[in-house]
């Protein structure tokens, strides 16, 4: 029987500064040091597509911050947007942690079942609010709301419409712009 070693944030750190993971594109993941997949060209443009637009709306605000790591419990993932609190000197000794986080987006062209199931467990037990999965492969997003333990309450699939962070009822996101 195998027994896996789980890291801890400050043990992850620890190998960020000591260099072990110079070069590798990893993020710490319900306590195991993952390899995050190479970004395909849809992946890029989609996700800089809706942060540009996120930071439109939401411009004063809150910051929109693209592919940067946020701290939980035993994760420091990077989701591809994380809408979080300013002002941005609050994060110049630390990543963003829950109560400052607003919603979190993933772009998922190659990654469905990681953002679905493994990521969406993390930020749920985490107590994100909001998490959003654009789902390039079907042409969808995948609105998760009402974090309880390791799970969401609440699943919509939207793939036309309006949706609005619960955060930002006021500003209305096309589900139609962001997957066209």
């Amino acid at each position: 029987m195998k027994t896996l070693t789980r890291w801890a944030v400050e043990d992850y750190h620890q190998m960020i500064e000591a260099g072990i993971l110079r070069n590798r594109a990893v993020e710490l993941l319900a306590g195991e040091v993952i390899e995050m997949s190479p970004e395909k060209p849809s992946h890029t443009f989609y996700g800089e597509e809706l942060a540009d637009y996120l930071r439109v709306h939401l411009t004063g605000k809150a910051l929109i911050r693209e592919a940067r790591p946020i701290t939980l419990a035993n994760s420091e993932p990077e989701p591809d947007i994380a809408v979080v609190k300013p002002p941005r000197e609050r994060y110049r000794f630390c990543h963003p942690q829950p109560e400052d986080i607003f919603l979190l987006i993933e772009i998922s062209d190659s990654t469905l079942a990681k953002d679905v199931q493994l990521k969406s467990a993390i930020y749920a037990e985490a107590g994100i609010q909001e998490y959003w999965v654009l789902n390039l492969q079907q042409n969808q997003l995948i609105v998760f709301r009402s974090p309880q333990g390791k799970k969401y309450l609440s699943q919509q699939i939207i793939t036309q419409g309006i949706v609005s962070p619960l955060a930002f009822p006021e500003v209305e996101v096309s589900v139609e712009r962001l997957l066209k």
